[in-house]
């Protein structure tokens, strides 16, 4: 299931503006541990139990039958024995590989299968993971004065260095001038520190050592920032030549292909998502998303820009070349593929994302803001399947930040009946991520005073009552954390809408308040979320001053008549009886 987007999150940027990739970028470099290396010898083993022509152990000659076989007796006996002799090979390959505690070895086991032929964005990709990694071991070495090892891997590190530049350069085109300054400041600095580095050993006095460590240190940084430096002038030539592919291509196949390799570099982090916006990528994929011809791959098109939006430059390309114009006519023309006007809800829901500041200032989106709002409610009425609502009940979340007129036209729309009939069906609404949205929408409509009849007539306050139960299925933490939201948020629409009286004696009715009551005094049932907390104080003090007599005396003398802040303290610091 795909979460919404909007969340803009970049990669963790370290030396030079590039740091690890991610652990999708490790897995994805093959570092195959101890048990891959068993399960590899042990499928060569039985693989060559096969013989070849299809004959297996099972048809091999009986002893009477082997006379003709004598000058080949040893191979025979070889493979009468195979199965034991497997495991002792894999024993023996075991134990002579060397296991470092502190995993230093896994920058050589990155490469061992090393990019395809003639693939420099991978090679590129690989070689600025392992040395990015290897910047940030030496730091970690330098700190502990392991001058030691502070040298061996500032050997391998020059080494990582030198083998990127030579590879890139066999399967590049013609390096650049200013590439060519930059590779050999590169190489400088990485001979300057094995240098440095190797005298260091060689020295023994604290004070000379101290002096020399910062010496070490400021050439880890200027190597750094050099490596930062180059790696992005190559990654910008390889993204040029994808966009300029897909400006020329008219092949339906290529473009497919070209669009598919730089989705691929936008799930690599923000810096590469900031190139590709600055070379054009975001115009050329809207050239892609005008043309009839090329409808096929619209939704890729989308995907791939709702990825580039996370960042600002991406969102400024996409006003100037009217994105939001694009996206509102994808996402009103029913003749595009249900698919296509999710992928179109994904990028309007990164594009008004609250998380990202720079959203709030895209004035081209209050143009076409009715007929988005009206589109999207319409595909979560239609939607066949989770996703889709997911992704089309982000983007009307989100616009409810955006601005709120945005509020009072999802009440004219009935967007209220929409989204709560929609809890009823499991097709749609199956996870908490996806009833986060539909609750961020009813918090924000709340403030309208004509809600709450919507709400009450629907049926509304029982759904929000389950929300405040909202419990985690698999206990990962990002349901976790979803699950919290959908508490606090509950609990703000209930505080929000309780200012009707009808309102208020529904929930009173429903048993809301013994539900807000355990929220705040049992920390396990919010998961100890403060935020959670708070906002239960706040819902139950609401309905506390609307049906007092709904409170036990001990209740409301601890949550309600105290201030805010020392029921809070009260309540945070309760502790659970495990008796």
């Amino acid at each position: 299931m795909r979460r919404p987007p909007g969340n803009g999150e970049a990669a963790s940027e370290g030396i030079g503006g590039w740091g690890l990739w991610g652990r999708q970028e490790a897995r994805r470099l093959g570092c195959a541990g101890h048990d891959h290396c068993r399960q590899a010898l042990l499928q060569i083993g039985i693989n060559m139990m096969a013989l070849p022509g299809g004959c297996h152990l099972d048809s091999i000659p009986l002893p009477g039958q082997r006379l003709h076989l004598m000058q080949v007796d040893s191979v025979q006996r070889w493979m009468e024995d195979l199965k034991l002799m497997t495991e002792c090979e894999c024993m023996c390959v075991l134990q002579a590989k060397p296991i470092s505690l502190e995993e230093d070895a896994q920058s050589d086991l990155i490469l061992a299968g090393g990019p395809g032929p003639g693939d420099p964005l991978q090679l590129l990709l690989k070689r600025g993971w392992v040395i990015s990694t290897e910047l940030r071991r030496i730091g970690q070495k330098l700190a502990q004065d392991r001058w030691a090892r502070v040298h061996s891997m500032s050997v391998r590190l020059t080494c990582h260095a030198r083998s990127m530049v030579s590879e890139y350069s066999a399967v590049s085109r013609s390096s650049s001038q200013e590439m060519g300054q930059i590779e050999k400041l590169l190489m400088e600095k990485c001979s300057e520190l094995s240098a440095v580095t190797e005298r260091c050993l060689q020295v023994e006095n604290e004070h000379v050592l101290k002096s020399m460590k910062a010496c070490v240190s400021e050439t880890l940084s200027t190597l750094g920032q050099h490596f930062g430096q180059l790696l992005e002038l190559a990654l910008t030539r390889e993204v040029q030549a994808l966009v300029r592919k897909i400006n020329a291509s008219d092949n339906i196949y290529t473009t497919e292909s070209t669009t598919g390799n730089l989705f691929s570099l936008t799930q690599e982090g923000a810096p590469l998502c900031r190139i590709i916006a600055k070379e054009g990528g975001v115009v050329a994929l809207f050239k892609v998303c005008r043309q009839d011809s090329f409808r096929c791959l619209y939704p890729q098109a989308l995907r791939t820009l709702a990825s580039i939006c996370c960042v600002e430059e991406g969102v400024h390309q996409l006003e100037k070349v009217d994105g939001v114009l694009c996206l509102a006519d994808i996402l009103t023309d029913d003749s595009h593929s249900e698919a296509t006007r999710a992928e179109a809800a994904a990028v309007v829901a990164q594009v008004t994302s609250p998380h990202l500041p720079f959203t709030q200032h895209l004035g081209s989106f209050l143009e076409s803001m009715e007929e988005i709002v009206t589109a999207l409610v319409k595909l979560c009425q239609e939607a066949s399947s989770g996703e889709v609502f997911l992704l089309a009940s982000a983007a009307l979340a989100n616009i409810t930040f955006f601005d709120t007129m945005a509020c009072e036209m999802l009440l004219q729309l009935n967007a209220i009946r929409v989204l709560l009939e929609a809890c009823s069906d499991k097709q749609r609404v199956d996870t908490p991520y996806t009833r986060d949205q539909i609750v961020t929408i009813l918090a924000n409509m709340s403030v309208l005073e004509q809600c709450a009849s919507d709400i009450i007539q629907e049926n509304g306050v029982q759904l929000i009552m389950g929300m405040l139960s909202e419990k985690p299925r698999s206990g990962t933490p990002a349901e976790v954390a979803a699950c919290e939201r959908v508490q606090q948020k509950a609990a703000v629409t209930l505080a929000r809408l309780s200012r009707d009286p009808a309102v208020a004696r529904e929930a009173v009715r429903l048993s809301c308040m013994s539900r807000l009551i355990e929220l705040c005094r049992s920390p396990s049932e919010r998961n100890s979320s403060d935020a959670v907390l708070v906002a239960c104080l706040a819902a139950l003090r609401r309905l506390a001053g609307v049906c007092p007599e709904g409170l036990q005396d001990s209740d409301f003398q601890q949550l309600v008549q105290p201030r805010l802040v020392d029921s809070f303290l009260l309540c945070s610091n309760m502790e659970e009886s495990f008796v």
